[in-house]
């Protein structure tokens, strides 16, 4: 019978012990056992028969389901979704994202939504001033309650010269701009009301031994331009009619990034910049396609990010395996990669002790699998990709959809097997 090592020692002790488990993968060494992430998502929802709608309409539903499925499953990393208030998101309309319970099932999870938010020949217009443009362009575009911030006058016009108070007044005064200024207050103010329960959450957390490792987001220039800019569907038509302006529209960002996102150590000293390649994986890009639009600015970004002392996490989505050695022009032991549908075992054999490489039990084994087909896949993950350290065994990628027992085998083989003796 199985005992979970974990059970019953006092969350601090464990929030050291995991700290100190995942940093030494991170950093390409050997810890006393192969570390188990886990992103949770909506999964606590599934696991106790409520729906996924409750992390953002019910915080005493979602804040029992989390606790229950903290007390029943022990990763080493636990991830679950931090509760919102869908109703404050819900009323600005957003066109780009759909909640549980605010627009899609609410026991499914959450939806993104490209949308040609930058046109083709908007390019210099965005370079100019990317503030102005988002403010007065593309909010407009991202929502029809938010089109009365398109009234706005430029705002490099605005705060020039001395009547700059006497214009901004007037622009304000606008019926319509007031009605978006007044409904973004609005929604703002109903999300500080659960920030309150967010903390409360958090406490949560770290009471189960879960330390807060602060995050920040700086996404390839490449992904930004053809997820949040101009859709997938804008950026193909890109490579194609102005491959030029497009390259140049992904330096600038790149830029932009570097010289604005912040670099803020978390409570261990560490500065983690989570990172995604969506676009840069096979079923988007050629090889050549990808050299020439997406490695150049995803690679400075993550060379100029390590130099500062930052640790990138590179999760790379979909299929890279004919990318794989393009990840050993990155600095050695300064950067994680987590695999999603690679063939991890291959990335181990090129990567060796470059990286600190994460993955890759996959959900669909973990959904359908037995308890035994779960154990064998993590046995071989960590008699292969585990050798040597510098290995954290994760699902390949959200679990909200699998089979609470497959997860719990996963989890329980993996600090059970996983010793490094």
């Amino acid at each position: 019978m199985y005992k979970d090592p974990d059970i019953g020692k006092p969350g601090e002790q464990l929030r050291k012990e995991r700290y100190e488990r995942i940093h030494t993968a991170w950093t390409v060494g050997v810890p006393d056992r192969v570390p188990v992430n886990c992103p949770m998502g909506y999964f606590p929802a599934r696991y106790t028969g409520i729906p996924f709608a409750a992390a953002y309409n019910d915080f005493d539903a979602w804040y029992t389901a989390c606790e229950k499925t903290l007390q029943d499953f022990c990763p080493d990393s636990f991830g679950a979704t931090n509760y919102q208030c869908g109703e404050a998101q819900s009323m600005l309309e957003l066109k780009t994202m759909k909640l549980p319970g605010f627009g899609v099932n609410p026991y499914h999870g959450h939806q993104s939504i490209e949308i040609d938010g930058l046109k083709a020949d908007e390019f210099d217009l965005y370079m100019k001033d990317p503030t102005d443009y988002m403010l007065r362009i593309q909010l407009p575009r991202i929502s029809d309650k938010l089109k009365g911030l398109g009234k706005f006058p430029p705002l490099y016009q605005l705060f020039s010269g001395p009547g700059a108070a006497q214009g901004l007044a007037m622009a304000l005064s606008d019926p319509e701009v007031e009605g978006a200024i007044d409904l973004l207050r609005e929604s703002g103010r109903r999300m500080r009301e659960v920030q309150d329960k967010q903390e409360k959450f958090q406490k949560l957390m770290e009471s189960y031994g879960y330390y807060a490792t602060r995050m920040v987001g700086a996404l390839p220039p490449f992904d930004i331009v053809s997820h949040s800019l101009r859709g997938m569907h804008g950026t193909m038509l890109d490579m194609f009619r102005q491959p030029d302006k497009l390259i140049e529209l992904c330096e600038f960002i790149l830029s932009e990034k570097l010289q604005k996102t912040p670099l803020i150590p978390d409570e261990n000293g560490d500065i983690r910049v989570f990172m995604t390649n969506t676009r840069g994986i096979e079923e988007f890009l050629s090889k050549d396609q990808f050299e020439k639009f997406y490695w150049p600015t995803c690679k400075k970004l993550i060379n100029t990010l390590c130099k500062r002392g930052a640790m990138p996490n590179f999760f790379i989505e979909g299929h890279f395996d004919s990318r794989i050695e393009y990840l050993l022009e990155l600095p050695k032991g300064k950067f994680t990669a987590g695999f999603e549908a690679s063939d991890i075992i291959r990335a181990k054999e090129i990567l060796k002790d470059h990286c600190c490489i994460s993955g890759n039990v996959p959900v669909s084994l973990l959904q359908v699998g037995t308890e035994d087909e779960v154990i064998a896949y993590c046995k071989k993950l960590i008699d292969t990709v585990g050798k040597n350290g510098g290995f954290i065994l994760s699902p390949s990628t959200s679990v909200e959809e699998v089979n609470p027992r497959n997860l719990k085998a996963m989890i329980e083989f993996t600090k059970e097997y996983g010793v490094y003796r």
